[in-house]
């Protein structure tokens, strides 16, 4: 199964969680990709948290394929956002570009993340 880890699992990873035990399976075994957009989330998570964001970063470059925004993404990431907004209180856009990047490359989305609960393509922590 190929997944695409959202910036929660990547957490739930780094902090050594129960749940974070499942992203390291699917490290393990699966081949993992990860949204650029996700880096910029770790980042800020790192500094939040006094954390070597850099070292977590080429951690997750170096344990997963990069998945770069591009036009078909930020379009698709536009329409998702205006449509989820009306169903999913406090949905946003990385949100909606992490979905937009799971339904162009047909990946299951892994994360802790409730936003998504209601969706087919994800796995919730």
């Amino acid at each position: 199964m190929v997944i695409l880890l959202d910036s929660s699992a990547w957490v739930e990873f780094f902090i050594k969680s129960e749940k974070g035990q499942a992203v390291k399976r699917y490290l393990d075994i699966g081949e993992c990709y990860t949204s650029i957009v996700t880096l910029a989330e770790i980042s800020n998570w790192a500094m939040r948290e006094n954390l070597n964001g850099k070292d977590l970063i080429k951690f997750i470059i170096n344990s997963s394929k990069i998945s770069d925004l591009n036009f078909e993404i930020s379009f698709l990431a536009g329409e998702l956002n205006f449509q989820r907004k009306k169903i999913v209180k406090n949905w946003g856009m990385i949100d909606s570009l992490i979905l937009a990047t799971s339904l162009i490359y047909g990946l299951k989305i892994l994360t802790k993340d409730s936003h998504f609960r209601s969706l087919e393509n994800v796995e919730i922590l």
